[in-house]
């Protein structure tokens, strides 16, 4: 491809910064990918299990993120972009059907079908770019993704601690390009002009991805609530845990959600702020899909037992949210509503008391503290102007 053609891949400075279909369509792989990493959970609540669910989300989230920026940069409306996008999406669900079993008999599919996407996909970045002067960025991210593909490879030949090990060393290995910006010898590492930094696109991007998570958890709760019939305290338990669904959004959405674009577009390192912003958002996510596992047990189980890890469950998946939030809501304004902090310590303060009632005792107690903190939001917003972002830094 020669250097004109090349330059005809990247999208032109007055190109529209919205989302596309092309993103939307990638994007529904996921809600079947959160799906399956929510029974990784459910299906193991140890300490061991919470910490595979953590690094099977850190690997899912990183091939979104390295995805959903190859449209930031290049245009969605060229063939070659799309087959990439698209061949991601099929690699992707790959890795979702095996997720169940990352840690056991599929370790091997989830670890080719991962390598594949990220090398995959960077290879053809490479040669599309052949001739052009960004080829270099293209470079150094297929060094560094083959570089980490060794322990992922190596850990799914292999099984219990040294698995983790070398999982673990893979997705260190994947962060660290990204916060390095992939930083190779005899390359240097990527200028900020080759960084995403499309203030409108790349909050669209997140807002989309969060909406898929608590699309996850709305289908998560349905389907548990329609396979064991009408019980009350079945029912009472489904509608707590959509009116939680509701909350988590309305909080997520206020002020910060809606003003993202104009923080990032008003920082003066925007490619930096944009991957603070992608990193709350990880919070955020882990939060509702842990959410959603919670809202599944209760809805199954509404009187049951309130075993330590169910409660830890119920009570963990807002406290993740409100700390991602929280990150998030510093980033737009450089500050953090005072009631994010009490939200964090009532549920702190609950969960000694949760052990001693029935599980929807404890995700009602869940769902008040979240209502508390969206009535705060609403009061304290009335009667004052609209406040403008200011972005730290």
């Amino acid at each position: 491809m020669t250097r004109s053609s090349a330059g005809k891949l990247l999208r032109k400075p007055g190109d529209p910064q919205r989302a596309t279909f092309l993103e939307l369509f990638f994007d529904l792989a996921f809600v079947y990918v959160l799906t399956q990493l929510g029974r990784v959970l459910s299906q193991d609540l140890t300490w061991r299990g919470a910490f595979h669910t953590l690094v099977l989300l850190l690997a899912v989230w990183w091939v979104w993120c390295s995805t959903a920026t190859v449209p930031d940069r290049f245009d969605p409306r060229r063939p070659t972009i799309q087959l990439l996008v698209i061949a991601t999406l099929v690699g992707s669900l790959l890795m979702a059907v095996a997720l169940p079993e990352a840690f056991g008999a599929h370790s091997l599919v989830f670890a080719g079908a991962y390598v594949t996407v990220q090398v995959g996909r960077s290879i053809g970045l490479l040669i599309a770019l052949r001739g052009h002067e960004l080829q270099r960025g293209a470079l150094r991210v297929v060094i560094w993704f083959c570089v980490s593909a060794v322990p992922w490879i190596a850990g799914a030949l292999v099984h219990g601690t040294a698995q983790e090990a070398l999982w673990v060393l893979a997705v260190a290995i994947d962060y660290l390009a990204g916060k390095l910006r992939y930083l190779t010898p005899g390359l240097g590492r990527s200028p900020p002009s080759e960084l995403p930094s499309a203030a409108e696109h790349l909050a669209e991007r997140h807002r989309q991805f969060f909406i898929i998570a608590l699309g996850e958890m709305i289908l998560v709760s349905a389907s548990t609530f329609g396979g064991g019939g009408f019980a009350p305290d079945r029912t009472t338990a489904f509608l707590v845990s959509i009116a939680a669904t509701v909350l988590i959004w309305r909080i997520y959405i206020y002020r910060a959600g809606e003003l993202s674009a104009s923080a990032i577009a008003n920082s003066r390192d925007p490619a930096r702020l944009g991957l603070s912003a992608f990193y709350a958002h990880l919070v955020m996510v882990a939060g509702v899909v842990v959410a959603a596992v919670g809202a599944e047990l209760v809805i199954a189980h509404p009187a049951g037992r309130p075993e330590p890890a169910l409660i830890a469950i119920i009570l963990g998946g807002p406290v993740l949210f409100l700390a991602g939030r929280s990150r998030f809501e510093y980033v737009v304004f450089s500050r953090v509503s005072w009631d994010r902090p009490i939200g964090l310590l009532a549920l702190a303060a609950l969960t000694p008391l949760m052990l001693l009632v029935p599980p929807i005792v404890a995700a009602v107690a869940a769902a008040a503290v979240l209502a508390g903190i969206a009535i705060s939001d609403a009061a304290r917003a009335r009667g004052r102007p609209p406040e403008s972002p200011s972005p730290p830094g």
